[in-house]
């Protein structure tokens, strides 16, 4: 924990006093999406994030140190701290011990009226009740004054009054619960997933150590992270593949009053931005008032650097987007009282955080660019490089609105497009070659489906900017096609698609289509991830015939599912079985059938967490440094062994 963060530790008393009661535990069964955002894989994930981060609060508190998730075989999870413990003496409002209020009624916690915690996460104060309420067993254990008190639940009701088990030299919670199946799509829980959000609270919170096991496996799997540098080395991490501009990370902090701010960033010799920021250790990935006062601050530093030694006239000065090419930055505040808008927690939205982000950049990064002024001239030089490549797009924008307007070249020579000219009921499938792209226009129905073939070596955008992109070839009948722009000038409500959808073969030159793709909409045209439009075909694997009945396979599992079921009863009967090799081997029939009617294909909607790891590989693929490259392919390639090639 910085040194920040415990100046600001509560310093009162954690008792059933601090436990405040807002509402009963009610409809959360009933409608768990209003409280978990879906009951998906996300949504079964998010109950391990509410009980985490109410070992966080205790940490942003000053009084935990550790907090340890484990998988349990079976997927159920335990998560224990080592903070003071929930109280378990009565609370006031109820006359019930204060531990069963937390874990039975809706907005209980220590995170209202100010006493429990100056700042927290969680889920306004719902996490644990939502969390026994959706899980089909959950015990607690509160190890505090020398006693391990425990209770028991199922569904949120209590099967086990809270009882002392056992005496105990330490303080802290455990909490050990099973998801409820009859609640989620799936409870099995992904080790990775879970890895990637503790790592990320553990680089915000210097300091605390979180570690994970997974006990599933014929053998545990585990890591332990703490950071003691913080978000610095959080910013190190995101920039471990890519070639740093300068080498120590840029930090500045500050506070006033309960608000804290601090940021760190550096600049590499790529493109593009990557700006993370957070409130009260919440991922708020559509910015809000911390991300404004910095964006602010950076531009206006940086020009009135570089109009103070003369880089810049006073009529050239650079733009945000400038200042922000190449920048790898992360934010961080803490503050009472947030004002996250929407249900997701999406946007934050306190105005005085703008202004404590702004005066803290304002101030310490002019005075870093003063006392750094080699690594303030590269930071400016390549601001204004930056500028002069934005203005060379823009002609390229325009050369391409010109064209447009006469008519001339309005659409890709090799698009076929569809009939239909409502968005919401079209549908764009960008083929992987000639051959498929041929058996693709011909299975369509071209009422409603329009056929793009890609065709020849992708470009690389790891390593070029937009003007580049304009002008080549390969991606240039994608811009088109979709007619939405690209970059800071996309513009969703333009596409002339509401269906995006990646076909390509299942081998290794497919994935690379799919993850070039993938990459470059996250780049260039974000709004299409984060608004659900791109999708991936998912054509079939194998074609299984008996006399006259043909069916699919797309798994190996499915494959001798369905092989014994076309047997039936009799065990001798010969099912023959194909692979498929690729789209371009299937006849426009089959395609369709398989791949392309709506009413039997089977569709992938892509998120924008897919495109951020397929950024990530593509950035270790794909970039200049070649250690990471060897060691991906090195550890990646035990499962080349069943790859088409």
């Amino acid at each position: 924990m910085s040194e920040m963060e415990r100046n600001n530790a509560v310093e009162t008393e954690y008792g059933a006093a601090e436990i405040q009661v807002l509402e009963g535990l009610e409809a959360v069964r009933k409608r768990p999406g209003m409280y978990i955002g879906s009951t998906s894989a996300s949504g079964l994930h998010h109950l391990v994030y509410e009980i985490v981060d109410n070992a966080i609060d205790e940490a942003l508190a000053g009084h935990c140190t550790e907090i340890a998730v484990t998988i349990n075989k079976g997927n159920s999870i335990t998560v224990q701290d080592n903070g003071r413990g929930i109280p378990v003496d009565i609370q006031p409002q109820t006359g019930r011990p204060a531990l069963e209020v937390v874990f039975t009624v809706l907005h209980a916690g220590g995170k209202f009226g100010g006493g429990g915690y100056k700042v927290s996460g969680g889920l306004h104060g719902v996490g644990a009740s939502v969390v026994n309420a959706l899980s089909e067993w959950l015990t607690v254990q509160v190890h505090k004054e020398g006693k391990i008190h425990e209770m028991s639940f199922s569904r949120g009701g209590i099967t086990k009054e809270i009882a002392i088990v056992g005496d105990t030299d330490r303080n802290g919670t455990t909490v050990t619960f099973m998801p409820d199946d009859q609640m989620f799509d799936t409870v099995e829980y992904d080790y990775d997933t879970l890895h990637d959000r503790l790592r990320q609270q553990a680089f915000l919170n210097a300091g605390l150590r979180i570690s994970i096991t997974d006990m599933r496996g014929d053998e545990p799997k585990s890591d332990s992270m703490c950071y003691e540098g913080g978000i610095r080395e959080y910013v190190t991490f995101i920039n471990k593949n890519k070639t740093a501009l300068h080498e120590e990370v840029i930090y500045v902090s500050g506070m006033k009053g309960d608000s804290t701010a601090e940021i760190a960033l550096q600049y590499h010799d790529g493109y593009n931005e990557t700006l993370v920021s957070f409130a009260n250790d919440i991922h708020t990935p559509e910015g809000g008032m911390h991300e404004t006062g910095f964006k602010a601050a950076l531009t206006r530093v940086l020009n009135s650097y570089g109009l103070k030694y003369g880089m810049i006239k006073e009529n050239d000065k650079v733009t945000g987007d400038d200042c922000r090419e190449g920048i790898t930055a992360v934010i961080s505040v803490k503050l009472t009282e947030a004002q996250f808008e929407g249900q997701t927690k999406a946007k934050l939205g306190n105005a005085h955080i703008r202004t404590l982000v702004d005066n803290i950049v304002s101030d310490q990064l002019m005075v870093y660019m003063e006392e750094h002024p080699q690594v303030a001239r590269m930071i400016l030089d390549k601001a204004l490089t930056a500028n002069r490549a934005r203005e060379a797009a823009r002609k390229a924008r325009e050369s391409i609105r010109r064209k447009s307007a006469l008519g001339g070249a309005a659409m890709p020579d090799k698009l076929r497009d569809c009939n239909e000219n409502n968005p919401e009921l079209t549908e764009l499938y960008i083929v992987e070659g000639d051959s498929a792209g041929g058996s693709a226009t011909d299975g369509r129905d071209s009422r409603f489906q329009a056929i793009l073939p890609l065709w020849g070596k992708m470009l690389n955008v790891e390593r070029v900017r937009a003007d580049k992109i304009y002008g080549n070839d390969k991606l240039q009948p994608v811009i088109v096609a979709l007619g939405a722009g690209l970059g800071e000038e996309f513009d969703v409500n333009k596409l002339r698609y509401h269906k995006v959808i990646i076909m390509a073969d299942a081998d290794v030159d497919g994935s690379h289509i799919r993850t070039l793709l993938l990459t470059f909409f996250f780049r260039y045209m974000r709004p299409l991830l984060e608004q659900g439009y791109v999708y991936a075909a998912v054509p079939p694997l194998y074609k299984l015939t008996r006399g006259k009945n043909t069916r699919v396979a797309f798994s190996d599992e499915e494959r001798d599912r369905v092989s014994a079921e076309m047997r039936g009863d009799n065990p001798n009967a010969k099912v023959e079985i194909s692979r498929f090799k690729g789209l371009g081997e299937m006849d426009p029939s089959e395609l369709w059938e398989t791949t392309m009617d709506p009413t039997t294909r089977t569709l992938k909607q892509i998120t924008l967490e897919d495109a951020i790891r397929a950024d990530e590989v593509f950035t270790v693929l794909m970039g200049e440094k070649v250690e990471p490259r060897k060691a991906f392919i090195e550890e990646k390639a035990k499962y080349a062994v069943n790859l088409d090639f």
